[in-house]
């Protein structure tokens, strides 16, 4: 990337779901960086209780997919069920292809695997707000 390349930004909220805290301060600072307001949650229980509080505040969730307590397979169709147009974006190290494919025919919005650069994830946040 050209460091004079603005990367796109936005001013929606995002829920970011990690269990890493060396992730959540680059993510955080990075996203809020580039406009967006972000929530945190640690894990799948957490995520499922902040989304239900937050009513159609929440405008995308960025989620990992191994998390302790509750993964992001199961965090995802409850998501879902809560509100069945949820915006989601995947992100993991870990994760068989087979079960990604399955959460993204189940209406998932994209998937990106870890690490994953600021730059790949700002991008792939506009293609997901402007469909």
């Amino acid at each position: 990337m050209n460091k004079r390349e603005k990367l796109p930004g936005g001013h929606e909220t995002i829920l970011l779901v990690d269990d890493n805290e060396a992730v959540w301060d680059v993510l955080i600072e990075s996203l809020q960086g580039l406009g967006y307001s972000v929530l945190l949650a640690e894990n799948g229980l957490d995520t499922v209780e902040i989304y239900r509080n937050n009513p159609k505040e929440i405008d995308l969730v960025i989620l990992d997919m191994i998390m302790p307590k509750q993964g992001g397979h199961s965090t995802f169709f409850e998501l879902k069920v809560i509100d069945p147009d949820v915006k989601v974006l995947l992100i993991s190290g870990y994760v068989s292809e087979d079960e990604v494919q399955d959460l993204l025919d189940k209406g998932a919005s994209s998937f990106l695997p870890k690490p994953c650069r600021i730059d790949k994830i700002a991008k792939e946040l506009r293609k997901i707000f402007d469909q």
